[in-house]
């Protein structure tokens, strides 16, 4: 598959010649289930697009039966910017229902495929976006991350994953599950094209009022992978990791200190108080946000008798189990009486984690970490909702403090890849990109 950047170098003819290619490739590949739908939105260079991200006239779902038949009025603001790029949006890509998974084993489509095991899970909620990456069936997709649903997926598929600051892409098109975690990034063959992709569809928009209205500089014309920085490696979270892990951690440093940057040991808070601060916060406002679904406005409804049956049946019979369960702990942690012990408290230690990472960048430039406890795992081999939960411990701290971080392949365990990520500082992507660019250098 050729690289985005050798892509914007096509001509018009050759463009489409190598679209009328691709859809042979997405043909041959059905079996993943990587895509819902392929449409060539216009010309320009086909990107995928995760099914949560509006595109004018395209059906768009977010994998859930409440949304079928829903056709997108407008297209979502990354849209337009790629479009403007000289990009097209060319299909849709399976997720986790409503993006709440870590697995895209909760789409009303069905699971996807990881294409380096059909055992194994392709990770969530943008499995599919990372599935067509890695399968050599997409150039480069997008995807959308509330808690890792970038970077873990991309780290399973062996791709490149990257999660922006919050504020710095535009969440306007884009379905809400947690408002103020939410943010659209890329998933890339390498961390150049990442890069190429994050600089097109950033920047303030004014019709996202969570978007940051400050100065933005492109980081691909300006990648600097000889910078030597000072790189905080975290032995308090890899001790929990599997041996897989801890193998490409150490290879990871290694790989860093020969090209010559500085590592030195940081301590962050256990990570169990992200993952209860985390659930708390997202599912809270999954619950505010996925009552607008209610079968009078737009999507599936049920047949009923009156209104309050028509409500009750058309979220029973729309929403998956594992949707359903989301809102019902969010709607009881708002609750009167739980309000005060739950929610406000699970900000309260937000706060705190914010301000730790803030505490630990006085002293460094990022922060090496693991992307999941190990590598891919089998369907079916969770058997709790906690258990997938516990999946996404490493990336969620992220999303609570809102910084940027990317997720790129270093080794290899069982034939599937590791992938480990690079967290900065706010609204410094040119730092990520830098690191990871050395990274992906040291390790070929």
């Amino acid at each position: 598959m050729i690289t985005l950047k050798e892509a914007l170098k096509l001509k018009n003819e050759e463009i489409e010649d190598f679209k009328k290619d691709l859809l042979k490739k997405i043909d041959e590949k059905k079996e993943l289930n990587a895509y819902i739908d392929v449409k060539d939105y216009g010309k320009g260079i086909p990107i995928a697009i995760k099914d949560n991200i509006q595109v004018d006239g395209w059906e768009i779902t977010c994998a859930s039966k409440i949304l079928k038949g829903y056709i997108a009025p407008y297209n979502a603001t990354v849209i337009n910017k790629i479009l403007n790029a000289g990009l097209s949006p060319f299909g849709r890509t399976n997720m986790d229902e409503f993006a709440m998974g870590s697995s895209t084993e909760s789409s009303c489509y069905g699971k996807t495929i990881n294409p380096k095991d059909f055992t194994r899970v392709p990770g969530g909620s943008s499995g599919g976006s990372a599935a067509v990456v890695a399968a050599g069936i997409a150039i480069a997709a997008l995807g959308s991350d509330t808690g890792g649903s970038i970077r873990q997926p991309a780290a399973f598929c062996g791709c490149v994953g990257m999660k922006p600051t919050y504020g710095r892409v535009s969440r306007y098109g884009l379905a809400a599950y947690g408002s103020s975690l939410d943010q659209i990034g890329p998933i890339t063959q390498n961390v150049e094209d990442a890069a190429i992709l994050y600089d097109i569809i950033s920047g303030y928009d004014e019709k996202d009022s969570t978007s940051a209205n400050i100065e933005y500089k492109k980081v691909s014309t300006n990648l600097n992978p000889d910078r030597k920085l000072k790189i905080g490696v975290v032995p308090n979270y890899i001790k929990d990791a599997s041996n897989s892990i801890q193998k490409a951690y150490e290879k990871a440093i290694e790989a860093l200190k020969k090209e010559g940057h500085e590592i030195v040991e940081v301590n962050l808070m256990d990570a169990k108080y992200d993952i209860a601060a985390y659930y708390i916060t997202a599912m809270a406002e999954a619950s505010t946000n996925l009552s607008r679904y209610d079968g009078v406005r737009y999507g599936y409804r049920a047949e009923a008798k009156n209104l309050k049956e028509m409500y009750s049946k058309t979220r029973s019979e729309g929403f998956g189990e594992e949707v359903k369960r989301r809102i019902l702990l969010g709607t009881f942690v708002l609750s009167s009486g739980y309000y005060d012990a739950y929610y406000i408290k699970a900000q309260k230690v937000r706060h705190l984690i914010k301000d730790e990472y803030k505490k630990v960048f006085e002293d460094v430039d990022l922060i090496l970490s693991p992307v999941a406890p190990d590598i891919a795992f089998k369907f079916g081999s969770k058997k709790t909702p906690l258990e997938m939960y516990l999946s996404d411990v490493y990336t969620i701290g992220v999303n609570l403090a809102g910084l940027p971080a990317i997720s790129l392949p270093v080794d290899e365990s069982e034939g599937l890849p590791v992938g480990l990520q690079l967290i900065g500082k706010h609204f410094d992507e040119q730092t990520v990109f830098d690191g990871a660019l050395s990274l992906e250098r040291a390790l070929k």
